[in-house]
């Protein structure tokens, strides 16, 4: 629910922004720092040459491609395949290894899972490492139009698949005519995408042995974080792991019966006790 006083610091045009833009959008503004996206909304608008919040609202109600544009600015779909390599070698080396060892067939949930790349890249080391299973991801994101582009698996540019490799690409991805790259089928197979909002719907049914969410929660207020790590818990099993991006480190894990294992990465306490 948005609050029924204006937030202390914050304009008070924005806040009637904030209000507007969750009736025509469906985003929760007010889970976001609110400095901070009043800094980055106000950049958005001079480039756009935007006189103020309310003729930016007007430009949402009338315009389906501001609408996306604002999407895609808010939830920041920027991502591309094995993002921070180091993070990955970790999880490639340690992590999954240990995942492997305790599930035979490893479920994962790509929670903000923007054009595909970090499922598909999930997707890719669970079937080298754990070959001949029957290994699930379920692929979520709160825009139907990217989660559509990810599902399609096509039309990856040369900065998207920087990170994979060249036998990865020969065995895992498919040249198109424009010069773009699709992912092939049998890594489509593995993933279920679907439509999730992680500030108002409820976590999908677990239990999951690996959540990943990464560079999503970075703009999120320390209560809507809270919300979210609480969910994540409930749905991993005890001793599952939680990955998330460089910049969003749980500076206190034990309260969420998290304990570290390695920069990025969180365990379930085995008890599981909240």
């Amino acid at each position: 629910m948005l609050p029924a006083m204006r937030e202390p610091g914050v304009p008070a045009d924005f806040e009637v922004f904030r209000r507007r833009a969750y009736t025509i959008t469906g985003l929760d503004l007010t889970s976001y720092k609110a400095p901070q996206m009043h800094r980055r909304l106000s950049s958005l608008l001079t480039r756009l040459n935007v006189r103020g919040f309310a003729e930016y609202a007007r430009l949402l109600e009338n315009d389906l491609e501001r609408r996306q544009e604002f999407r895609d600015y808010v939830t920041i779909n920027v991502s591309e395949f094995f993002r921070d390599s180091d993070r990955f070698s970790d999880f490639e080396r340690r992590v999954l290894p240990e995942l492997l060892a305790n599930s035979a067939n490893v479920r994962v949930w790509s929670a903000g899972c923007s054009i595909g790349a970090e499922p598909y890249s999930l997707g890719i080391l669970l079937s080298e490492l754990g070959p001949g299973r029957t290994h699930r991801i379920l692929a979520t994101d709160i825009d139907q139009t990217i989660i559509d582009r990810a599902k399609a698996g096509t039309g990856y540019s040369a900065a998207d698949i920087r990170n994979v490799g060249t036998e990865r690409m020969k065995h895992w991805f498919v040249a198109e005519p424009n010069g773009r790259y699709s992912v092939g089928p049998a890594l489509r197979g593995m993933i279920r995408f679907a439509k999730h909002d992680l500030l108002r719907d409820e976590p999908p049914f677990g239990p999951f042995d690996l959540i990943a969410c990464r560079n999503v929660v970075i703009y999120f207020t320390e209560a809507a974080k809270d919300r979210i790590f609480r969910g994540f818990v409930d749905t991993l099993r005890p001793g599952g792991v939680l990955f998330v991006g460089g910049t969003e480190a749980i500076m206190r894990p034990q309260v969420f019966s998290l304990s570290v294992m390695s920069p990025g990465f969180y365990r379930k306490d085995r008890a599981g006790a909240r």
